[in-house]
């Protein structure tokens, strides 16, 4: 039994979503599928998820919302035209969309996730609608019913265990079960989303929950390439990548597959498959658990811009008992997580993605670290790019960190940080992001130009 995925511009259109009628009907295997909400169908067109925030967002300043719901609905009403439904779904749709604006606004937070699980929520029952117009046996199955159980606010959204058991009886149903992705329920009926990309989490959870041989992620690319191809042209393809490499490569800007989803599949040893919907017949990049890397210890490039470093310096910070805690601190306090802590012996330096920090919450943390820890030297510096070198085969590849080095200095770009997992599958440089493009192709042409195609 496989459990396949389709992303938001898989799902986008009529003639897309034939495609994936086509692609689940051609394997009877193909049992649960997990739909997102309709996507972009062209470079300047808007997600419906978009449009649902904006939706939102103006039923929340208390303005008129009826351009703003036409257009959401007007969407699903074009695609359930497209495909020969009749009226009524259309009506389906729209009457849910309508209930979830008249919900109550006092968590503005879970206001705005109820309107935006719309999306992929009323998709499902679309799609569901479809599989049974041309004569297929099929069942929109809504999170809440299926099991798809979360944790309760404040704390950041993730599945509980608690649910796999009635997530697992899906196994057992003889019709073509479809599943909305992005969101489950508390225990109390409070739906809550995942971040963007959590349709790839519920697959993910639903394929382990299942003991599903195979969870097929269908996106828009034919499978997972060794480095951006919009900077290095025809770059080489990924056939087998293991569970680690993809989460550090998925973390490091890798937009393919969502970071968060491998964990479900990585625990359950559930292999995933990168396929595309637009050409399902390419092999696809398989996630495993062990690929031999004896052959390629490097694979795949992968670089992500928009970082702020916070430097603190200070005379025998190594003798001083709790610095390092004292300072992790001051930043937990204000909600910000952090990336790498690359240190010296007198300073230390906190890596930060730049999207956590404000001009006021910068002021406030210099003023504390000043006030508590008093260094020599505090300051905030941004506009760094993150490059990463993946692979699990490198702890054992003699010189690699040496090679990487000589090719950014080629390049003329200064290398700002240097930091190793202790689990060697990755190695990072920090440097500016306007050298970000001409490092990635020094690197790639370094350990890619002249390995053999496998």
């Amino acid at each position: 039994m496989k459990v396949c995925k389709f992303g938001g511009t898989s799902v986008a259109s009529a003639e897309q979503i034939r495609k994936v009628v086509d692609i689940v009907t051609s394997d009877p295997t193909r049992k649960i599928v997990v739909v997102s909400a309709p996507g972009k169908r062209f470079s300047d067109d808007i997600k419906v998820t978009d449009l649902l925030i904006e939706l939102a967002d103006k039923s929340l300043a208390g303005k008129d919302t009826t351009e703003a719901l036409q257009k959401v609905v007007g969407r699903y009403h074009e695609i359930a035209e497209g495909l020969g439904l009749d009226n009524d779904i259309s009506q389906v749709i729209e009457q849910d969309v309508i209930r979830r604006l008249k919900k109550d606004q006092s968590d503005e937070i879970l206001y705005i996730d109820s309107l935006k699980a719309a999306g992929e929520d009323n998709n499902a029952k679309l799609i569901a609608a479809y599989f049974r117009h041309i004569g297929m046996e099929a069942e929109y199955v809504n999170p809440r019913e299926g099991g798809l159980l979360v944790n309760h606010r404040p704390e950041r959204v993730r599945a509980l265990p608690e649910g796999d058991e009635k997530l697992s009886k899906l196994r057992e149903r003889n019709e073509i079960i479809v599943f909305p992705g992005f969101f489950g329920y508390t225990e109390d009926g409070t739906l809550r989303t995942f971040n963007r990309g959590g349709s790839d989490i519920t697959g993910a959870l639903l394929a382990a929950a299942t003991n599903a041989e195979l969870y097929e992620n269908f996106t828009d690319v034919d499978c997972v390439f060794a480095a951006n191809p919009t900077v290095i042209e025809s770059p080489r393809a990924i056939e087998t990548v293991t569970y680690r490499e993809m989460r550090e490569l998925a973390y490091a800007g890798f937009s393919v597959f969502h970071e968060e989803a491998l964990v479900p599949a990585f625990r359950h040893s559930i292999p995933v498959c990168i396929k595309n919907t637009n050409n399902p017949s390419a092999p696809g990049t398989m996630i495993v658990r062990n690929r031999d890397n004896t052959i390629q210890p490097v694979i795949g490039i992968a670089a992500d811009k928009g970082f702020s470093t916070l430097f603190v310096d200070k005379y025998l910070m190594n003798l001083e008992i709790g610095f390092g805690r004292h300072l992790l601190q001051i930043l937990e306090e204000e909600e910000i997580p952090y990336e790498h802590t690359p240190s010296g012996i007198d300073n230390l330096s906190v890596i930060i993605k730049s999207e956590h920090l404000c001009e006021e919450k910068e002021a406030r943390i210099m003023t504390r670290i000043e006030q508590e820890l008093h260094p020599d030297d505090v300051h905030f510096q941004e506009g760094y790019s993150m490059v990463v070198l993946v692979g699990e085969g490198m702890r054992h590849a003699t010189g690699l960190a040496a090679r990487a080095a000589s090719a950014i200095a080629r390049t003329g770009a200064n290398i700002e940080m240097i930091n190793q997992g202790s689990s060697e599958v990755s190695l990072v440089f920090g440097i500016q992001e306007s050298d970000e493009n001409l490092v990635l192709s020094e690197l790639y042409k370094e350990f890619f130009s002249e390995v053999p195609a496998h």
